[in-house]
């Protein structure tokens, strides 16, 4: 088959693809199942190869993202449930006094968002945004969007989310790399979320009368917060949950860029730094000592852990559907039709993983299937192109910020965020918008910088 026709089923297989989540609103786990029906069919796949294919595409993808998917969502329930995400808020304010609230709001943020999910883990910080506003007398925009938007980066970039775990699983990305390259761009990306807020917010806007209700009768539960908060972990098990897990990780990373292969000490570094193995740590970790701190039931503990998966089920599945899409659009020849387009563009292959995240992104709202997709796209170019690790894991953070950007009505987090910050759909657009566009374009930036220091 010709090149133009594949990248014609390409293109069409895509449009399909939004039209079936966006206009008929049809699930997206079975509209890429669907799809990628449809594309082995119309690149004349072999029959015999198709549901092997299918099967392969699923299984390698979920061969590392449901255990770092469910294992994730477990240790964030539980730092959620114990009052930890309170805690950690609450400590951060006292090292950097009251007239710094949102400076430590969104640097409390940034740390609570590596392990949980930017919808739970917003909805774990409202009740905190809510009162350092009331008490400083400010709608919950002021204090509330810059960090939404330092969570969203967080999201896109830093393992183990799905999207940027399930990218780097299709294109072979080293997730120690991309977790490190993710972490230290979001730092300077979370003070400028807090600039760019403050200027957004230079002029007011008018409270949704749900919301300036709910916030009107926030201090009637003053009491009950401060009764959690002081049974609540104290900051430095929370601080630990999170960075032993990063520091097990980083250490396998070294060990694998410093160590020659063989070593024995590479090998050991290798298991502990495993995102498998350094979550299981983590979590039994938050077994012991929230469990213990909390005085949790064995039962209490399971319960948590377990009330965790639900909503991660739906994650992992179309993680897996992502997975099997980007599987097709490889085995059919799409994506060496693709790679050999690319190429004859002369284009840089990092700016086009971002346009093509951010294009993708902004037609059918979610970041996950955003770099999902485009992996799926991009990855023969990445693997025919003799890259390092590490710029293989700068390509993939491109990616992820490519879909940090344009979230507007066809994504559920700008009406997660619009509606907790009582934002209508037009001032959502102009505030919550326009941030998310400013983080994408910036983080993509610095990793382009890096990418040429590199190169």
């Amino acid at each position: 088959m010709s090149t133009l026709a594949l990248l014609g089923i390409g293109a069409g297989s895509i449009a399909l693809l939004l039209l079936l989540i966006i206009r008929w609103q049809v699930h997206a786990f079975v509209a890429m199942m669907l799809v990628s029906f449809l594309v082995a069919f119309a690149t004349q796949m072999p029959i015999g190869d198709i549901i092997s294919t299918l099967i392969a595409g699923m299984g390698g993808t979920l061969g590392s993202v449901a255990i770092l998917v469910a294992l994730g969502s477990m240790l964030g329930r539980m730092i959620e449930v114990s009052g930890g995400a309170a805690s950690l808020a609450n400590r951060f304010t006292q090292l950097l006094g009251p007239t710094r609230v949102p400076m430590a709001l969104t640097a409390a943020a940034l740390v609570l968002a590596i392990p949980v999910f930017f919808d739970v883990g917003f909805i774990i910080l409202v009740p905190i945004v809510y009162g350092f506003c009331k008490a400083a007398g400010v709608n919950p925009v002021k204090f509330g969007l810059p960090v939404a938007g330092i969570m969203l980066a967080a999201h896109v970039v830093v393992p183990p989310h799905p999207g940027i775990v399930g990218g780097a699983a299709i294109v072979k990305g080293d997730i120690g790399w991309i977790t490190i390259i993710g972490l230290a761009i979001c730092i300077p990306l979370a003070a400028l979320s807090q600039v760019v807020a403050g200027w957004l917010n230079r002029k007011g806007y008018p409270l949704l009368p749900t919301t300036a209700e709910q916030f009107a009768a926030f201090g009637n539960s003053e009491d009950n917060t401060a009764s959690k908060a002081r049974s609540a972990p104290g900051v430095g098990t929370i601080l630990a949950l999170i960075l032993i897990p990063l520091a097990l990780i980083m250490a396998g990373t070294t060990g694998a860029t410093m160590l020659p292969k063989g070593d024995s000490l590479r090998n050991v570094l290798g298991f502990i730094g495993s995102p498998i193995f350094a979550l299981m740590v983590a979590v039994g970790l938050a077994m012991y000592l929230l469990g213990r701190n909390q005085g949790w039931s064995r039962e209490r503990t399971n319960a948590i852990m377990e009330s965790a998966l639900p909503p991660a089920a739906t994650v992992i599945l179309v993680t897996g559907a992502g997975g099997v899409f980007a599987k097709v659009l490889t085995a059919s020849g799409i994506g060496a039709a693709l790679s050999q387009s690319l190429t004859a563009t002369h284009l840089p292959l990092i700016l086009l993983a971002f346009i093509i995240s951010l294009a993708l992104r902004a037609a059918q709202g979610s970041a996950t299937v955003a770099i999902i997709t485009t992996c799926g796209l991009l990855a023969d170019a990445m693997a025919g192109g003799g890259y390092s690790p590490l710029q293989i894991a700068l390509l993939t953070v491109a990616i992820g910020f490519g879909s940090l950007g344009l979230s507007h009505v066809n994504d559920s987090g700008f009406w997660i965020v619009t509606r907790y910050l009582g934002l209508s759909v037009g001032d959502g657009l102009r505030t919550w918008t326009v941030l998310t566009t400013v983080l994408g374009v910036a983080g993509f930036a610095l990793t382009a910088l890096l990418w040429a220091l590199v190169a």
